[in-house]
């Protein structure tokens, strides 16, 4: 299973210091229920994302699809 943000995830929450419980409240704001549990899973690539969550995930960061993906591509050159 291939997560290709999790990392990303991580850095950025953590440049905002933010918690994964602070993101949790913040995504509840938008409707989106997600636990700490989640958010750590995510960040350690052991949980796949829905493409609403994603969305959801940008929209609590302040931040782009582009940003959550940067550096991404890498995983699929030959």
């Amino acid at each position: 299973m291939l997560i290709l943000f999790g990392t990303n995830l991580k850095r950025i929450r953590e440049s905002k210091n933010l918690s994964q419980m602070d993101l949790c409240c913040k995504l509840e704001l938008l409707g989106v229920n997600m636990f700490k549990s989640d958010i750590y899973e995510i960040e350690n690539n052991k949980r796949l994302v829905k493409d609403f969550e994603s969305k959801a995930l940008c929209i609590a960061l302040s931040i782009s699809l582009d940003e959550l993906y940067a550096d991404t591509d890498k995983y699929f050159e030959h």
